[in-house]
């Protein structure tokens, strides 16, 4: 799929963003290391560095955890994604991981069988958390579900796949507007921003 120039230029902003963050890349050629198919960091991964760079301080948001994905149809449980996971839990434990095979997680939510890994990101509760990275030969991939121009807009969008409780829920659990309190909450159904003070 061809990219916009504007998605383009968000993209190599993001991979700029990347290389400048030393323990983002530590983490993302670890995870290359394990050679997953389909495999990428993402959610807060990704999305708390472009808020932080976007609508932040000088301070850098910690990584409360490292969400590993990847897509593996032969799989038949999550077995192996919690092996991969306890291994790097004690081999690198300066991070918390959380390692999820996409290929099985449809079962979890009743959603139709996922078909790769960028179609099962297409399903997470906000539009900006649906980005992903991965390290392949010294080049920084990107996926998105819904592409990057909300994201570097600083917006907050419910994912109409979702309930829109579980977005509003996930709000007020995540304190992401005590964060980044210039993060505008989205509303599909209307397109404007709502007051979710």
């Amino acid at each position: 799929m061809m990219l916009s120039d504007a998605e383009s230029q968000r993209e190599d902003q993001l991979r700029q963003w990347l290389r400048q963050d030393q323990e983002r890349m530590q983490i993302l050629a670890i995870v290359a290391a394990l050679n997953l198919p389909q495999c990428y960091i993402g959610a807060g991964f990704v999305r708390n560095l472009v808020w932080d760079r976007l609508l932040g301080d000088s301070v850098t948001t910690p990584l409360n955890d490292v969400d590993v994905i990847y897509f593996d149809p032969t799989e038949e449980t999550q077995e192996t994604a919690w092996q991969i996971e306890a291994w790097l839990n004690q081999h690198h434990p300066h991070c918390v991981w959380q390692v999820r095979n996409q290929a099985l997680m449809h079962t979890r939510h009743d959603d139709p069988p996922y078909q790769s890994t960028l179609d099962a990101i297409g399903y997470w509760v906000e539009q900006e958390t649906a980005v992903a990275v991965r390290l392949e030969n010294d080049t920084l991939a990107i996926i998105s579900g819904f592409g990057l121009a909300s994201l570097f807009a600083g917006h907050l969008t419910h994912n109409p796949r979702r309930p829109r409780a579980v977005f509003e829920a996930r709000i007020a659990e995540k304190q992401w507007l005590t964060r980044w309190p210039m993060l505008q909450v989205i509303s599909l159904r209307s397109e404007t921003d709502l007051s979710f003070q």
